[in-house]
C-alpha cells in the first residue's frame, strides 16, 4: 500500500496535467459543435447538408487511401530487399531511411517545387529527351500531394516493417524449402503472412497521418487539392466558424480513434 502511495504521489500531479493542458482544451472545442451559442444540432445539420464540407471529407480520405497504398508498393519491397542485406548495409540503408526526420517537412515540401516544376529538373529532363514538348502537371494537383505526403509518410511504413520481418524465424523458410517448395511459395505461403500483421498495421499508421497533414497539401495543392486541414484552418482564421470546425474536427478525430483502435489490434497481433 505504501509503495502503491508513493507512486501515485508522483503520478496523480503528471496526471491532472496532461488532462488540463491537453484534454480539457480539447473536450471543450469539440463542445462547441453542440454548445454553441446554446444547445444544438444545427451545426451538424449544416455539416450533412453542405456538398462542399463532404467533398473535402471525401477527398481527405481519398488521398489517405492512395498514399497507404502507394507507401505499401514502394514500402514492402524496400523492407524485404533491406532484410537481404547484410547487417553492415542494412545500418547503411536504415540511415538513409531516417535522414529525411533530420530536415524540416517544409523544406522538403519546397523540394519537390524544384524537381517536379515546371521548370524542374524532371520536366526540364523529360522535355530534352523528346519525350514531350510540354511541361508535365505534376504540381497543385492531387499527384503532387501524394507524392509530397508519401515522401514524408513512406519511413513510418517502412521501418516498422523491417524491424518485424527481421524477427520472422529464418528456420521456417529453411524448412519449407528443406520439404521442396519453390521460393515464390515460400514467400507468399510462410514470410507474407507472418509479415502480413505489421504490412496491415504500417497501412493503417500513414492513412491515420495523411488524415491531419497541412502543409504538404498546402503547397504541393495549390489550394486546388482541399483537405480537411486546410478547411478547418479556414473556416477558423478567416470566416471565423469555430462551431462548424468544432463539427468537422469531432468526425475527423471519431474517424482517426477508430482506426488507431484497428492499428492497434493489428500491431499487438504482429508483435
Amino acid at each position: 500500500m505504501r509503495l502503491r502511495a508513493g507512486v501515485a504521489i508522483y503520478v496523480v500531479p503528471l496526471l491532472v496535467l496532461m488532462l488540463v493542458a491537453f484534454d480539457v482544451p480539447i473536450v471543450l472545442m469539440l463542445a462547441q459543435s453542440v454548445l454553441s451559442p446554446h444547445p444544438t444540432v444545427a451545426h451538424w445539420a449544416e455539416l450533412a447538408d453542405s456538398p462542399i464540407y463532404l467533398r473535402v471529407l471525401g477527398n481527405t480520405f481519398q488521398v489517405a487511401t492512395i498514399t497507404a497504398v502507394v507507401c505499401g508498393l514502394i514500402g514492402y519491397p524496400l523492407a524485404y530487399w533491406m532484410r537481404g542485406l547484410r547487417p553492415g548495409m542494412q545500418l547503411v540503408v536504415v540511415t538513409l531511411v531516417l535522414l529525411p526526420f533530420w530536415i524540416s517537412i517544409l523544406v522538403r515540401t519546397y523540394a519537390w517545387i524544384v524537381v517536379l516544376g515546371n521548370n524542374g529538373i524532371v520536366n526540364r529532363s523529360l522535355m530534352g529527351l523528346g519525350f514531350t514538348d510540354r511541361p508535365v502537371a505534376f504540381l497543385y494537383n492531387q499527384l503532387g500531394v501524394t507524392i509530397g505526403t508519401t515522401n514524408v509518410l513512406l519511413p513510418f511504413l517502412v521501418l516498422p516493417l523491417f524491424a518485424a520481418m527481421l524477427k520472422i524465424d529464418e528456420r521456417l523458410l529453411q524448412a519449407a524449402a528443406t520439404l521442396g517448395a519453390p521460393r515464390r511459395a515460400i514467400f507468399w505461403r510462410v514470410f507474407f503472412p507472418l509479415s502480413l500483421p505489421a504490412f496491415a498495421a504500417g497501412l493503417v499508421l500513414v492513412f491515420i497521418l495523411t488524415l491531419g497533414f497541412y502543409v504538404t497539401p498546402a503547397i504541393l495543392g495549390g489550394g486546388r487539392v482541399p483537405m480537411i486541414a486546410n478547411m478547418l484552418d479556414v473556416l477558423i482564421n478567416t470566416l471565423p466558424r469555430w462551431e462548424l470546425a468544432a463539427a468537422i474536427s469531432t468526425v475527423l478525430l471519431a474517424a482517426t480513434l477508430a482506426l488507431y483502435a484497428v492499428y492497434r489490434t493489428i500491431a499487438a497481433r504482429a508483435a
